[in-house]
């Protein structure tokens, strides 16, 4: 059965993970522990855990378990002094974090109870900080204010700056036949795993693997105003200083121009795909009709997992 490793974050990543989950892939995702708002970061700072909203959203899209439980994990409270904005599921990786003195643990202990698909993993067993250098030189500081400031950012780093990742994210890295990087809010979910210095160099070592990025559809005000599929990858190796990726699976379906205007209001504007600009760069591009409409655009689970299967089917089949 193929390895593959999941690099990210966010709602598109537990969209993906949910059509992943169907195929006979043995999954790893490494989820960043750079959130510092909402439910996540008053945990944080109150009980000095590593945020727990992400891991809890990939945990919730791998669990193989009745609807009803999957909805109680997402459950957030709307009501109560104190409980109010908190989901279910971050309580009770606090909770099983406090019984058992570690946050990995709490994570793995949940991964047994609700039946899940593979394996979740911080990118470390602490939380960290993420600070964005701006384009006009000033620093802005928490994952959850970079894309309030409205600003072009330079570059992004850490604190603490070594970090150290956590050993089975960089074990997994290492045996996986295949990394996949994305989907999910480029700044604040992709890069904060690649600047975590031993996974990156992981994900650099493994030249077995087959490297494949999950562009975002739709661009994110404050983080990706006006950028192409090339200046998300350009991101990526500014980030990196290497040529990470193989293959990029892009969305190149019409979006309703109602769909459109909706997302504009917000700020948001479909990624273009610059296929010339990308092959010249070495990158083979996989694109497709890949968005399904409801209240909001999603990928389509089912189509994406099919392309990331061949793909990493042919690839281990060349290899042998």
């Amino acid at each position: 059965m193929p390895r593959i490793v999941v690099m990210g974050g966010g709602t598109g990543l537990s969209v993906m993970l949910r059509g992943l989950k169907q195929k006979p892939l043995d999954i790893t995702a490494i989820v960043t522990v750079a959130d510092d708002g909402g439910s996540s970061g008053i945990l944080r700072n109150e009980l000095q855990m590593p945020p727990p909203g992400d891991i809890r959203n990939v945990l919730t899209a791998l669990a193989d378990t009745e609807p009803l439980m999957s909805e109680m994990l997402s459950y957030r409270f709307s009501a109560g002094s104190g409980l109010a904005g908190h989901s279910l599921g971050n309580l009770i990786l606090a909770a099983i974090t406090d019984i058992s003195g570690d946050f990995v643990t709490a994570v793995r202990e949940l991964s047994r109870v609700f039946a899940v698909r593979g394996r979740v993993l911080p990118a470390a067993d602490q939380a960290v900080i993420l600070h964005a250098e701006m384009e006009d030189g000033s620093i802005v500081t928490g994952e959850s204010k970079i894309p309030e400031a409205k600003g072009k950012i330079k570059r992004l780093f850490l604190e603490p700056e070594h970090v150290e990742p956590l050993p089975e994210a960089v074990q997994a890295i290492r045996d996986a036949d295949a990394i996949l990087i994305g989907p999910g809010s480029l700044y604040t979910s992709i890069l904060p795993n690649l600047l975590v210095p031993k996974l990156a160099e992981a994900v650099l070592n493994n030249t077995e693997a087959i490297k494949i990025f999950v562009c975002n559809v739709m661009t994110q005000p404050g983080e990706t105003d006006g950028y192409t599929v090339s200046d998300h990858l350009q991101a990526v190796y500014d980030h990196v200083g290497h040529h990470l990726i193989d293959y990029v699976i892009v969305n190149d379906g019409e979006i309703p121009l109602q769909v459109q205007d909706f997302y504009a209001e917000k700020g948001a504007q479909p990624v273009q795909l610059d296929y010339e600009v990308l092959t010249s760069r070495g990158y083979k591009v996989i694109a497709d009709t890949l968005v399904l409409f409801r209240r909001y655009l999603r990928h389509d689970a089912d189509k994406l997992s099919e392309h990331i299967c061949s793909l990493v089917q042919n690839w281990m089949a060349r290899k042998r």
